[in-house]
């Protein structure tokens, strides 16, 4: 036995042994003021029969979430006599061509205007073994557009574009083509991508299949993105160990995502069970959920947002090391954070009271662009872009 399997078997008994007596009733997620969303691959769904049926839908309704974008659905009418016992849900199955893809959701809740799915030619199989599905819905008179993926599987982690059958290229291809969907069709609407995508948000920018969006932080944001660079106990494919099940979203809802009842987590039903992970893995799955919970009723704190007077402004912009941020109108809980290209946050201070500007000496950091938060009670309320350079 190898060092990696020795290292995944000492892993799975270690997850074995941290059963902590919740049971699948003790599972909660969605809230009546809120919008759930998950993504969560099946594995061939069912993966052992009644068994699976049974568990999955008392997970389902435990959990309590509007929408959920399912992945690896094999057996049309176990999944149909799945939802005759769902009694809050309907469901929705094209095919299972490839393994196919689903929606589960609350009708009393979401209005869907439309189900379809895109990239469905020949010519897009390749990065598209699975076409995405679009879901275009109404959730409290707000339009929100889901997209539903299962991206191609393996690889060794290197991108290779030179080779358009390696699986990082056709994951590459894949994500690429979705952002340039969603900047044509929707470049002003709510709109969430998810699925079991398949490969990592950490890997380096040369071999990362995700790095044009990651770079796009003003208009994309993978909300899980802490829980990829996190401590992989919160992964959600736990026994490579990996997190390759993601949900992203557009500017359009930043806002919401930073609200306080706002929530992305791994959803370790595994936990939950009296066998732990064996007993999870054997009937549900090999992959844990991703959900999200948003609160779409934003609301900053601040009324003087439409003044034309700037609240938070810097000079000079471009800049050689440092810049000086002027607040038009402090209060006592401001704070400004910097984030880089890649998401991740280089710094943050607290504003003092009173203070109206504030030093960001950036000697030291690389040269790019940058984005500057402020940030009232936990809610953006102003963003900048800001250009280092030496």
């Amino acid at each position: 036995m190898n060092t990696i399997r020795i290292q995944i078997v000492i892993y799975l008994i270690l997850v074995g042994l941290s059963t902590s007596g919740q049971t699948i009733e003790d599972l909660a997620f969605g809230t009546d003021t809120t919008f759930e969303v998950m993504t969560w691959n099946i594995e061939w769904f069912p993966k052992n029969g009644q068994v699976t049926v049974d568990y999955v839908i008392d997970i389902i309704e435990a959990l309590d979430i509007d929408l959920l974008a399912i992945q690896e659905v094999d057996d049309v009418s176990e999944f149909e006599q799945m939802m005759d016992n769902l009694i809050s849900y309907d469901g929705y199955l094209e095919s299972v061509w490839f393994a196919g893809l689903a929606y589960i959701y609350k009708p009393a809740i979401i209005q869907i205007n439309d189900i379809y799915e895109i990239y469905t030619t020949s010519q897009y199989w390749s990065p598209f073994p699975r076409s995405p599905m679009v879901m275009d819905l109404n959730y409290e008179n707000e339009r929100i557009i889901v997209i539903n993926n299962h991206l191609k599987c393996c690889g060794d982690g290197i991108l290779d574009l030179t080779n358009p059958d390696d699986e990082e290229t056709r994951r590459y291809y894949a994500s690429n083509l979705l952002k340039e969907y969603i900047d044509i069709h929707f470049p002003n609407e709510n709109v969430i991508v998810l699925g079991d995508l398949n490969d990592e948000l950490s890997d380096s920018p040369q071999n990362n299949v995700f790095q044009l969006i990651l770079d796009d932080v003003e208009n994309y944001l993978f909300t899980d993105y802490e829980i990829a660079m996190g401590d992989n106990s919160e992964w959600s494919y736990p026994t490579w160990p990996s997190h390759i099940d993601h949900i992203l979203i557009t500017n359009e809802l930043f806002d919401e995502f930073e609200n306080d009842s706002s929530v992305i987590s791994t959803i370790k039903i595994d936990e939950y069970l009296t066998g732990s992970w064996w007993e999870y893995e054997e009937n549900i799955s090999d992959h844990r959920p991703v959900a999200l919970k948003l609160d779409m009723n934003s609301n900053i704190g601040i009324t003087d947002l439409t003044l034309t007077t700037p609240y938070f402004s810097n000079y000079p912009n471009p800049f050689y090391k440092k810049t000086t941020f002027s607040l038009k109108f402090p209060n006592d809980s401001m704070n400004i954070e910097i984030l880089n290209m890649q998401g991740q946050t280089v710094f943050s201070e607290k504003i003092p009271f009173g203070e109206t500007s504030i030093i960001w000496n950036a000697e030291g950091f690389p040269n790019g662009v940058y984005l500057a938060k402020l940030k009232s009670k936990n809610n953006v309320v102003a963003t900048l872009k800001l250009m280092l350079i030496r």
